[in-house]
């Protein structure tokens, strides 16, 4: 997803509404940054007393609940991650240890935030940002079950609405469509990232999108790998082929055809699709369809 929404989602918007309200969101921002946990609650409790409907409460709410429910654990670790660091003796430059660095997430707090996010949701079901900030609490907590459930709840919703989707401010998102699904492809990504066991969910999302957008390449591609991660290959091409009469250019689709043809056994094709890879690849994908050519070619 594009960092805008993973960074400003966590201060969910502004609503239009009466200028005390807007004194109340400000006031918290301000209390937010400064990380006054006191001062936060005076304030929650004096807004809700008197605007208990303001959408923009329950987004505060939320934000001060997933925030409190943080906390960061420091690991020293033989093993090198993503973002360790790595630690040395002053008279030794052999790496000793690395030192990592891991959120924690107290359940009952994180559990109050949610609670007020949904019924912020249910009472403003248009507010896109609203479902984006839920998705991406879930997503942190690496509760993949409930992080796909949201986002098949906002892609059904989508055909509710019509994409009529609002943002800050309470304005209508431009060109909605295209931002929900590249965000969810975003978040297909993420689950992809998440490991192997995660696939099925994968597959739950593609064939929900493509329930109501049945021309979604990506979502075809992506209900296709899902199959290839199965060795699936039959079932693989069927999503695959779709794709390429709507993009037949795509260099992805067409690799991803190539490959399936070629796990089949099915050297005909795959030479076929191989040979246009190198037409419409970029320079990794065409040096690739020249390896698997020159090596499909030396077979009889």
């Amino acid at each position: 997803m594009n960092k805008y929404f993973l960074i400003g989602l966590l201060f969910l918007t502004v609503f239009s509404q009466p200028i005390f309200s807007q004194d109340f969101k400000s006031q918290f921002e301000i209390l937010f940054d400064k990380n006054d946990v006191a001062g936060q609650q005076k304030l929650l409790s004096k807004w809700e007393k008197s605007r208990p409907e303001d959408v923009e409460l329950y987004v505060s709410y939320f934000n001060f609940y997933f925030k409190k429910s943080q906390s960061e654990v420091l690991n020293l670790s033989s093993t090198k991650t993503k973002n360790s660091v790595q630690i040395t003796k002053e008279d030794d430059k052999n790496i000793v240890a690395y030192l990592t660095s891991q959120k924690s997430f107290d359940k009952a707090n994180f559990d109050y935030g949610i609670s007020y996010i949904d019924k912020g949701i249910a009472k403003f079901p248009n507010r896109l940002d609203m479902r984006f900030g839920k998705i991406y609490a879930l997503g942190q907590i690496e509760n993949y079950k409930a992080f796909t459930g949201e986002i098949v709840k906002t892609i059904e919703y989508s055909n509710i609405n019509k994409n009529q989707w609002l943002w800050m401010n309470d304005k209508p998102v431009e060109n909605s469509k295209k931002l929900l699904l590249s965000s969810i492809q975003d978040y297909v990504g993420q689950i992809f990232d998440a490991g192997d066991d995660q696939t099925d969910n994968i597959k739950i999302i593609a064939e929900t999108v493509l329930k109501y957008y049945p021309d979604s390449v990506e979502n075809l591609s992506n209900l296709s790998v899902y199959y290839m991660l199965k060795e699936d290959f039959d079932n693989a091409l069927i999503p695959l082929l779709k794709a390429e009469k709507l993009a037949p250019t795509d260099y992805i689709i067409i690799g991803n055809i190539a490959w399936a043809y070629y796990k089949k056994g099915d050297k005909t094709n795959a030479l076929k699709y191989y040979e246009l890879l190198l037409k419409h690849g970029n320079d990794k994908a065409k040096a690739m369809a020249k390896e698997k050519i020159a090596e499909l070619n030396k077979k009889d």
